[in-house]
């Protein structure tokens, strides 16, 4: 983790160039300002990166000598047989739709993304999988 931290500190440095360069050169404000706000995102992700770093053990890409197998394991727990990111991408999809088709398909979109939200939030609180 804390070579991504510093990979995305050097990666501000260049956004933080780069924008300086297209607001000089440019004289655009819309692309500018979309410049230094990818800097702070990275300055974000960078920063959170290295500061989680310092609070966890010490991870096989942080090892030189560490092989692809050290870094292998459990990576966390899914969920196999979810229905809700289902809903959840038929609902985003219709609500992506309906900038092109028009704004009147987000009153039924937005329904289906609210219960596809509702679902995966409290899918372990009731039926079969509550214990889980």
């Amino acid at each position: 983790m804390k070579i991504q931290g510093q990979m995305f500190m050097w990666l501000s440095v260049f956004v933080l160039a780069m924008a300086v360069v297209y607001g000089v050169w440019s004289k655009e404000p819309a692309g500018t300002t979309a410049l230094f706000l990818a800097f702070g995102l990275c300055i974000m992700i960078g920063f959170y990166l290295g500061f989680t770093a310092k609070r966890v053990d010490v991870g096989a890409q942080d090892n030189k000598e560490a092989d692809v197998a050290d870094d292998a394991g459990e990576v966390g727990f899914f969920s196999p047989h979810s229905w809700q990111p289902l809903s959840l991408a038929v609902g985003g999809a219709l609500a992506f739709l309906s900038i092109a088709i028009g704004w009147w398909l987000m009153y039924f979109s937005l329904p289906i993304i609210l219960i596809g939200v509702w679902g995966w939030v409290f899918e372990y609180y009731r039926g079969e999988n509550r214990t889980q």
